[in-house]
């Protein structure tokens, strides 16, 4: 695959302003590596490779185990999750789902991750799933390969 875009120099900065997005949402009380499990599978969900790649790297800098980084695609029945995860990858999936059925993110879904998030939690997850989502976006457009670097 070739970047569509090979001087990214000369392009718009298409992340200054999302980085203090990303302070917001490591700032909101969530759990380090709960974030990046969320990041990794919406990018799973979504086809990023630059995503996926990325945020394998950044999940098992956070801790998580390579089990639960295998095991990321079927986590609704595996015991590896436990349930303030299972209720953040659903909200995660829900959001990101948003095209598949009216009304993805269901009142029951919405309350399972209320069980184990406050406000501001619930904000920041959602964050973390809109601004994955919105790179996805733009690494996918663009051909961005897996192993790019954005430092």
């Amino acid at each position: 695959m070739t970047a569509r875009i090979q001087n990214a120099a000369s392009q718009p900065d298409l992340t200054a302003g999302i980085q203090q997005l990303f302070k917001q949402v490591y700032a909101g009380g969530v759990p380090r590596h709960t974030l990046e499990l969320v990041h990794l599978r919406v990018s799973q969900i979504n086809g990023c490779s630059a995503c996926v790649d990325a945020g394998a790297t950044s999940a098992a800098k956070a801790g998580v185990r390579h089990e639960k980084l295998f095991t990321l695609a079927a986590w609704y029945d595996n015991p590896l999750f436990d349930d303030a995860e299972r209720a953040a990858l659903a909200l995660a999936e829900a959001a990101t789902r948003l095209a598949d059925r009216p009304g993805a993110v269901t009142d029951d879904i919405w309350a399972d991750a209320a069980k184990h998030y406050d406000e501001r939690q619930l904000g920041a997850l959602v964050l973390m799933v809109g601004i994955t989502n919105l790179f996805n976006r733009i690494n996918t457009t663009l051909r961005v390969p897996a192993g790019t670097s954005w430092d």
